[in-house]
């Protein structure tokens, strides 16, 4: 419609090699990716609540990713991300971030931290009370209520202990599920992240070094579980298996297994309650530590509570995230077990354990402990592993038999990524689930990756995407300028001398626009497609031409009519012919009178069929709405009839009631746009309550300078329709004759429209 789209390549083109990569990483265009991604993986489990993205670019905030169930925010600023060279290195480890908190929005129930809060505040374990199995653990046990029970701020920290306790071991727990369940695109890029977090995760020697400068020891036990439960090895260093802090966490490993496979989030704040009071002689001191430096914090006003305190700690580890956050259940509901990640590593460690009980001194378990080849070259071999979860057989499984009616997707490990919607399952009613048994851990030595090739392009097409976006806003930007000019150059009459006009136009759409849209206009856009129906059958036989038939006068007899009787027995041949072209345009009154009984609504819901009407025919369309302030006249333009972006329909949702209305100079400006377009046919409908109102505009002179508009520009071949709602047929009946249609009932409104488009185009 008279844009260059040539044109608009090029720069595209050309702002495509200069994004950089603040802008490429923070853009709406990459956070749209992934929300999309999203929500195609929770629409699979029947999850309806859209899951948003934010992507931002803040390389001095420390915090790397969260969520809260509603939103996945990531910060590709962080030195995780930027200490990688190349953009396609970068993205995988943004997408790695995404995919875990994608994790965490799937997998974890936030109502169980809820639970266990109110449980332990009662004097209760949640779910159920940690196996006492010798006198020490009872001692523990006694000694924590104690503890808690004696100052609120020592209660405070022991919950924060235990929710920080938690979300490693969901960490490990959701990583299992994602890289499981998601072997393509977002396991990859997962693993890739994970790759990068293990890398820059410091031995256990280089821990016991920064012991000596403050770092308590549990910090360093921490670091071992969250190392075990996320990877399933520990980096040693130079230190040997018996080490303290190593049988702390051998102690654990069947407990860490088993938080890190089983579905329910229960058995993992059982692991916590189990690992606090074995270990509450080291957590103990820690917890005291911590509340000693809070008070202290109050007593000098530096601030810092003690739940800050332990989280800041905790956020130190190599590995760890943020604390998600919810108040609703996992999107999975399912009882099945997981499968855990890194099984070979796990199986490695468990022998280590082994060999480091069954040793007599240090010498002995130095030899158990095979150096990187060895270890490597044992897993490929298989040497020792004799554990049922690792065997292989031959028999097929229930859950393997079960998914003979599953749809099946590609045989590759991975799957196509596509910038639209495709190859959704149907919402279907079920009764019941199928529970599988035997959860296990495996292994896969072998893995070198999905072998997706096209990670490249897909950074490439959101690359395009926003491209598209910078050059389209900086046209709109332009355009809007020439609009100006444009308005600048009208002459409105002696009675809008003076007046200031200006022109409005978003040059980017904001994300709540879209949303907006999308969630009201399926009901209209179907209003829409009974007004194309209607009008394109016309057309269809305006073009072919063909037989008309029960005619009362006529040169041609049908013979195959008489036997009726009612004299309609001529017909006559209608030749084949080409209807004229249409333009149209649409006024909206925005003024503060249009706010009640829901008069701006109609006036939005009247826009929306009209332009998508408009858009699916290819009919040039203009949609404006006018209001008035202290400076003048106010111009909103929501549609154009040049399209250079996609997002004039989310534009109509700014449609709003604001100031006064001076119709006249508004309706002049519409007018005259419409009456240049080289189209036969020019079709002008007002949406107006019939009440012009502003300063020194009013009453009946001002509805005397609107008739002499419209006479002026029907002069013109322009057509004007005014459209009321409910009671203001008559303002406009007065105004503009019998030009006017009522579009309270918007499912009349596809007649009402049809009609006058078919007269017109004398269809």
């Amino acid at each position: 419609m008279g844009v260059n789209h040539k044109k608009i390549r090029q720069l595209i083109a050309e702002k495509k090699k200069s994004v950089n990569d603040r802008q490429f990483f923070a853009s709406r265009a990459l956070a749209g990716h992934f929300a999309d991604m999203a929500a195609a993986q929770t629409k699979r489990y029947g999850y309806n609540r859209k899951v948003k993205v934010k992507t931002v670019w803040e390389p001095k905030n420390g915090s790397l990713a969260y969520t809260d169930n509603e939103m996945i925010w990531i910060n590709a600023g962080n030195k995780l991300v930027t200490k990688r060279r190349g953009r396609p290195e970068r993205y995988e480890i943004v997408c790695g971030l995404f995919t875990h908190e994608l994790g965490h929005v799937l997998y974890t129930n936030f109502l169980t931290s809820q639970s266990y809060d109110l449980f332990f505040q009662a004097g209760k374990w949640f779910p159920e009370p940690p196996p006492l199995n010798n006198r020490d653990e009872r001692m523990n046990e006694a000694d924590i209520w104690d503890f808690c029970k004696s100052d609120e701020m020592n209660q405070n920290a022991f919950l924060r202990l235990a929710f920080e306790l938690n979300n490693i071991l969901e960490d490990g727990y959701i990583e299992s599920k994602m890289l499981y369940r998601f072997p393509g695109k977002l396991g990859g890029c997962l693993e890739s992240f994970r790759n990068a977090h293990f890398e820059d995760m410091e031995t256990l020697t280089q821990w016991i070094d920064s012991e000596e400068d403050g770092t308590h020891i549990w910090q360093t036990i921490m670091q071992l579980i969250l190392s075990y439960v996320k990877w399933g090895e520990i980096k040693y260093g130079d230190e040997p298996l018996g080490d303290e802090r190593v049988q702390t966490v051998f102690a654990l490993l069947a407990d860490l297994d088993r938080a890190v496979t089983d579905p329910s989030s229960k058995e993992r704040w059982n692991v916590v309650n189990i690992i606090m009071v074995r270990c509450w002689h080291y957590i103990k001191e820690f917890l005291e530590l911590c509340v000693e430096q809070s008070k202290q914090n109050q007593a000098t006003g530096n601030g810092g509570s003690v739940n800050e305190i332990i989280s800041r700690i905790t956020s130190s580890l190599a590995g760890s995230s943020q604390e998600a956050s919810g108040e609703t259940e996992s999107v999975e509901s399912g009882t099945s077990a997981g499968k855990a990640s890194a099984g070979a590593k796990r199986s490695l460690t468990a022998k280590q354990a082994a060999a480091s009980v069954s040793s007599e001194d240090e010498s002995e378990d130095e030899e158990n402990v095979p150096s990187e080849d060895e270890s490597g070259e044992e897993a490929e071999n298989g040497v020792g592993d004799s554990t049922p979860a690792d065997e292989e057989t031959d028999e097929e499984s229930p859950m393997e038999a079960s998914r003979e009616n599953v749809p099946q997707g590609p045989q590759e490990p991975f799957q196509e990524i596509s910038s639209g919607e495709n190859g959704r399952l149907p919402h279907e009613q079920t009764t019941s689930l199928y529970a599988p048994t035997g959860g296990e851990t495996t292994r896969d030595d072998d893995y070198e990756g999905s072998g997706y090739p096209n990670a490249a392009k897909d950074v490439e097409r959101i690359l395009e995407d926003m491209a598209e976006q910078s050059v389209c806003t900086e046209l709109e930007k332009r355009r809007t300028s020439e609009l100006n000019e444009l308005a600048k150059g009208i002459s409105y009459g002696n009675i809008h001398e003076g007046v200031a006009m200006t022109v409005h136009r978003m040059a980017d759409v904001k994300e709540d626009l879209v949303d907006a849209y999308n969630e009201i206009s399926s009901e209209l856009r179907g209003i829409s497609k009974k007004l194309q129906k209607s009008v394109l059958q016309k057309l269809l036989d305006k073009r072919t031409g063909g037989k008309m038939t029960n005619l009362t006068l006529g040169r041609r007899l049908d013979v195959h009519a008489l036997p009726r009787g009612d004299g309609h027995v001529f017909y006559k041949s209608v030749l084949p012919n080409d209807t004229p072209e249409l333009a149209v345009g649409l006024l909206l009154d925005e003024s503060g009178s249009m706010s009640s009984r829901d008069r701006a609504t109609y006036a939005r819901a009247t826009a929306i069929i009209l332009h998508d009407f408009c858009q699916s025919l290819h009919i040039p369309a203009m949609i404006y709405g006018h209001s008035t302030d202290y400076n003048g006249v106010d111009l909103y333009s929501y549609v154009e009839f040049d399209k250079i972006d996609r997002n004039d329909c989310y534009r109509l949702m700014d449609i709003s009631s604001r100031g006064s209305n001076r119709d006249g100079a508004a309706l002049r400006y519409v007018a005259e746009c419409l009456s240049r377009r080289p189209e036969e046919v020019k079709i002008l409908i007002l949406v107006s309550d019939g009440q012009p109102a502003d300063t020194g505009y009013y009453g009946a002179a001002a509805e005397d300078d609107l008739r002499g508009i419209m006479r002026e520009y029907q002069r013109k071949d322009i057509l004007f329709i005014a459209a009321s709602i409910g009671d203001d047929s008559d303002n406009l009946k007065r105004i503009y004759g019998d030009a006017y249609m009522d579009i309270t009932d918007l499912n009349k409104l596809p007649v009402l429209l049809a009609n006058v488009i078919k007269q017109h185009m004398r269809v």
